[in-house]
Protein backbone atom coordinates (compact mmCIF):
# COMPACT_ATOMS: atom_id res chain seq x y z
CA UNK A 1 0.00 0.00 0.00
CA UNK A 2 1.08 3.57 -0.64
CA UNK A 3 2.39 5.38 2.44
CA UNK A 4 1.93 9.05 3.36
CA UNK A 5 3.27 11.08 6.27
CA UNK A 6 0.68 13.52 7.58
CA UNK A 7 0.56 16.08 10.42
CA UNK A 8 -0.65 14.53 13.67
CA UNK A 9 -3.70 16.81 13.75
CA UNK A 10 -4.89 15.28 10.45
CA UNK A 11 -5.94 12.23 12.45
CA UNK A 12 -9.08 12.75 14.49
CA UNK A 13 -12.38 11.01 15.26
CA UNK A 14 -11.36 7.80 13.47
CA UNK A 15 -10.73 9.76 10.27
CA UNK A 16 -7.78 11.27 8.45
CA UNK A 17 -7.92 14.31 6.20
CA UNK A 18 -5.19 14.75 3.59
CA UNK A 19 -4.65 18.07 1.86
CA UNK A 20 -2.12 19.80 -0.38
CA UNK A 21 0.13 17.85 -2.79
CA UNK A 22 -0.99 14.51 -1.38
CA UNK A 23 -4.47 15.12 -2.82
CA UNK A 24 -2.98 15.57 -6.28
CA UNK A 25 -0.89 12.42 -5.87
CA UNK A 26 -3.84 10.28 -4.72
CA UNK A 27 -6.44 11.75 -7.05
CA UNK A 28 -4.57 12.55 -10.25
CA UNK A 29 -1.32 10.57 -10.22
CA UNK A 30 -2.32 7.31 -8.54
CA UNK A 31 -5.97 7.67 -9.62
CA UNK A 32 -7.19 6.01 -6.44
CA UNK A 33 -10.89 5.50 -5.75
CA UNK A 34 -13.15 5.31 -2.70
CA UNK A 35 -12.55 2.01 -0.97
CA UNK A 36 -8.85 1.89 -1.83
CA UNK A 37 -6.50 1.56 1.14
CA UNK A 38 -3.39 3.51 2.06
CA UNK A 39 -1.11 3.74 5.09
CA UNK A 40 -0.70 7.07 6.85
CA UNK A 41 1.98 7.91 9.39
CA UNK A 42 2.01 10.71 11.95
CA UNK A 43 5.79 10.60 12.56
CA UNK A 44 5.42 9.03 16.01
CA UNK A 45 6.46 5.53 14.94
CA UNK A 46 2.90 4.32 14.42
CA UNK A 47 1.28 3.54 11.09
CA UNK A 48 -2.43 3.52 10.32
CA UNK A 49 -4.32 1.56 7.69
CA UNK A 50 -6.88 3.85 6.08
CA UNK A 51 -9.75 3.23 3.68
CA UNK A 52 -10.49 6.17 1.40
CA UNK A 53 -14.10 7.30 1.65
CA UNK A 54 -14.11 10.67 -0.10
CA UNK A 55 -11.79 12.02 -2.80
CA UNK A 56 -12.39 15.66 -3.62
CA UNK A 57 -10.49 18.35 -5.45
CA UNK A 58 -9.02 19.94 -2.31
CA UNK A 59 -9.00 17.11 0.21
CA UNK A 60 -9.10 13.35 0.65
CA UNK A 61 -10.94 11.82 3.60
CA UNK A 62 -10.23 8.34 4.90
CA UNK A 63 -11.49 6.06 7.66
CA UNK A 64 -8.97 4.66 10.15
CA UNK A 65 -9.18 0.86 10.18
CA UNK A 66 -6.31 -0.15 12.47
CA UNK A 67 -2.94 0.93 13.79
CA UNK A 68 0.35 -0.67 14.77
CA UNK A 69 3.93 0.22 15.56
CA UNK A 70 5.94 0.57 12.37
CA UNK A 71 8.56 -2.12 11.84
CA UNK A 72 10.76 0.10 9.68
CA UNK A 73 12.63 1.95 12.43
CA UNK A 74 16.03 0.69 13.60
CA UNK A 75 16.79 0.41 17.29
CA UNK A 76 20.27 1.80 16.70
CA UNK A 77 20.09 5.50 15.92
CA UNK A 78 22.73 6.76 13.51
CA UNK A 79 23.32 10.48 13.18
CA UNK A 80 25.21 11.06 9.94
CA UNK A 81 27.50 14.07 9.99
CA UNK A 82 28.01 14.40 6.25
CA UNK A 83 30.35 16.88 4.65
CA UNK A 84 28.39 19.04 2.22
CA UNK A 85 28.92 17.85 -1.36
CA UNK A 86 27.78 18.79 -4.84
CA UNK A 87 23.99 18.81 -5.09
CA UNK A 88 23.42 15.45 -6.80
CA UNK A 89 25.79 13.57 -4.51
CA UNK A 90 24.46 15.08 -1.31
CA UNK A 91 20.85 14.44 -2.30
CA UNK A 92 21.75 10.86 -3.20
CA UNK A 93 23.14 10.35 0.30
CA UNK A 94 20.01 11.79 1.92
CA UNK A 95 17.78 9.50 -0.11
CA UNK A 96 19.72 6.26 0.19
CA UNK A 97 20.76 6.63 3.81
CA UNK A 98 17.13 7.31 4.72
CA UNK A 99 16.24 4.05 3.01
CA UNK A 100 19.03 2.25 4.87
CA UNK A 101 17.96 3.51 8.31
CA UNK A 102 19.87 6.67 9.27
CA UNK A 103 17.82 8.62 11.83
CA UNK A 104 19.36 12.10 11.62
CA UNK A 105 21.40 14.10 9.11
CA UNK A 106 23.73 16.98 9.94
CA UNK A 107 25.27 18.79 6.93
CA UNK A 108 28.82 19.76 7.87
CA UNK A 109 31.16 22.36 6.41
CA UNK A 110 34.66 20.88 6.40
CA UNK A 111 37.98 22.21 5.20
CA UNK A 112 37.70 20.43 1.85
CA UNK A 113 33.95 20.88 1.35
CA UNK A 114 32.92 22.07 -2.08
CA UNK A 115 30.69 24.63 -0.32
CA UNK A 116 32.79 27.29 1.36
CA UNK A 117 30.21 29.21 3.43
CA UNK A 118 27.23 28.08 5.50
CA UNK A 119 25.24 30.95 4.01
CA UNK A 120 25.35 29.10 0.68
CA UNK A 121 22.92 26.54 2.12
CA UNK A 122 19.69 28.41 1.47
CA UNK A 123 16.25 27.83 2.96
CA UNK A 124 15.10 26.64 -0.46
CA UNK A 125 17.84 24.02 -0.51
CA UNK A 126 17.01 22.78 2.99
CA UNK A 127 13.33 22.53 2.04
CA UNK A 128 14.28 20.40 -0.96
CA UNK A 129 16.48 18.17 1.20
CA UNK A 130 13.62 17.67 3.66
CA UNK A 131 11.30 16.71 0.83
CA UNK A 132 13.79 14.12 -0.45
CA UNK A 133 14.11 12.62 3.03
CA UNK A 134 10.33 12.49 3.52
CA UNK A 135 9.69 10.81 0.18
CA UNK A 136 12.45 8.27 0.82
CA UNK A 137 10.99 7.52 4.28
CA UNK A 138 7.55 6.90 2.75
CA UNK A 139 8.96 4.68 -0.01
CA UNK A 140 11.18 2.59 2.26
CA UNK A 141 8.67 1.81 5.01
CA UNK A 142 10.11 4.03 7.71
CA UNK A 143 7.92 4.88 10.70
CA UNK A 144 9.52 8.26 11.31
CA UNK A 145 11.00 10.93 9.07
CA UNK A 146 14.72 11.28 9.79
CA UNK A 147 15.62 14.65 11.26
CA UNK A 148 17.53 17.19 9.21
CA UNK A 149 19.56 19.51 11.39
CA UNK A 150 20.88 22.91 10.39
CA UNK A 151 24.30 22.97 8.67
CA UNK A 152 27.26 23.43 11.01
CA UNK A 153 30.97 24.07 10.83
CA UNK A 154 33.09 21.03 11.63
CA UNK A 155 34.56 22.65 14.74
CA UNK A 156 31.10 23.40 16.13
CA UNK A 157 29.93 19.83 15.61
CA UNK A 158 32.63 18.36 17.84
CA UNK A 159 31.22 19.96 20.98
CA UNK A 160 28.20 17.62 20.94
CA UNK A 161 29.70 14.22 20.17
CA UNK A 162 30.06 13.32 23.83
CA UNK A 163 26.32 12.61 23.92
CA UNK A 164 26.75 9.52 21.75
CA UNK A 165 27.56 5.96 22.80
CA UNK A 166 30.01 5.72 19.92
CA UNK A 167 31.52 8.23 17.53
CA UNK A 168 33.15 7.13 14.27
CA UNK A 169 35.00 9.15 11.65
CA UNK A 170 35.86 7.81 8.22
CA UNK A 171 39.49 8.04 7.15
CA UNK A 172 41.63 7.05 4.17
CA UNK A 173 44.62 6.30 6.40
CA UNK A 174 46.01 2.79 6.07
CA UNK A 175 47.12 2.17 9.66
CA UNK A 176 43.70 2.25 11.28
CA UNK A 177 41.18 -0.51 12.08
CA UNK A 178 38.39 -1.29 9.66
CA UNK A 179 34.85 -0.51 10.74
CA UNK A 180 33.93 -4.10 11.58
CA UNK A 181 36.79 -4.41 14.08
CA UNK A 182 35.56 -1.38 16.01
CA UNK A 183 31.89 -2.25 16.30
CA UNK A 184 31.94 -6.06 16.36
CA UNK A 185 30.39 -7.49 19.51
CA UNK A 186 29.10 -4.17 20.80
CA UNK A 187 25.44 -4.57 19.85
CA UNK A 188 24.22 -4.44 23.45
CA UNK A 189 26.30 -1.37 24.32
CA UNK A 190 25.47 1.04 21.52
CA UNK A 191 22.17 2.80 20.87
CA UNK A 192 23.29 6.18 19.53
CA UNK A 193 26.09 6.50 16.98
CA UNK A 194 27.66 9.59 15.43
CA UNK A 195 29.05 8.80 11.98
CA UNK A 196 31.32 11.32 10.25
CA UNK A 197 31.86 11.04 6.50
CA UNK A 198 34.14 13.51 4.77
CA UNK A 199 34.17 15.25 1.39
CA UNK A 200 36.04 14.28 -1.77
CA UNK A 201 39.61 13.99 -0.60
CA UNK A 202 38.52 13.08 2.92
CA UNK A 203 38.99 14.87 6.20
CA UNK A 204 42.26 16.64 6.85
CA UNK A 205 44.69 15.18 9.37
CA UNK A 206 43.85 18.03 11.76
CA UNK A 207 40.12 17.35 11.50
CA UNK A 208 40.65 13.68 12.30
CA UNK A 209 42.96 14.57 15.17
CA UNK A 210 40.48 17.10 16.57
CA UNK A 211 37.67 14.54 16.35
CA UNK A 212 39.91 12.01 18.08
CA UNK A 213 40.46 14.41 20.97
CA UNK A 214 36.68 14.52 21.34
CA UNK A 215 36.45 10.73 21.52
CA UNK A 216 35.87 9.81 17.87
CA UNK A 217 37.50 6.66 16.51
CA UNK A 218 38.92 6.73 12.98
CA UNK A 219 37.97 3.79 10.78
CA UNK A 220 38.56 2.51 7.27
CA UNK A 221 36.32 0.58 4.91
CA UNK A 222 38.84 -1.85 3.46
CA UNK A 223 41.44 -1.90 0.73
CA UNK A 224 39.40 -0.13 -1.95
CA UNK A 225 38.94 3.63 -2.13
CA UNK A 226 35.26 4.54 -2.09
CA UNK A 227 33.64 7.74 -3.24
CA UNK A 228 32.30 9.76 -0.32
CA UNK A 229 28.66 9.13 -1.27
CA UNK A 230 29.38 5.40 -1.44
CA UNK A 231 31.20 5.44 1.89
CA UNK A 232 28.23 7.05 3.67
CA UNK A 233 25.87 4.33 2.51
CA UNK A 234 28.26 1.43 3.04
CA UNK A 235 29.24 2.54 6.55
CA UNK A 236 25.60 3.00 7.57
CA UNK A 237 24.67 -0.44 6.24
CA UNK A 238 27.58 -2.14 7.98
CA UNK A 239 26.81 -0.51 11.32
CA UNK A 240 23.14 -1.48 11.25
CA UNK A 241 23.92 -4.98 10.00
CA UNK A 242 26.43 -5.57 12.79
CA UNK A 243 24.68 -3.79 15.67
CA UNK A 244 20.95 -3.41 15.06
CA UNK A 245 19.00 -6.48 16.18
Amino acid sequence: MHRFFVPADSLRDKQVILTGPKVHQIRDVLRMKSGDKIIVLDNTGYEYTVALIKIERRQVVGELLDSKISEGEPKTRITLYQSILAREKFEWILQKCTEVGVCCFVPVLTQRSIVRRLESVTTKKITRWQSIITEAAEQSGRGKIPMLEKPLNFSDVLTGIGDFDCCLIGSTQTDIPILREIIKGKDSQIEKIALFIGPEGGFTEKEIADAGCGGAKAFGLGKRVLRTETAAIVASVLILYEIDR
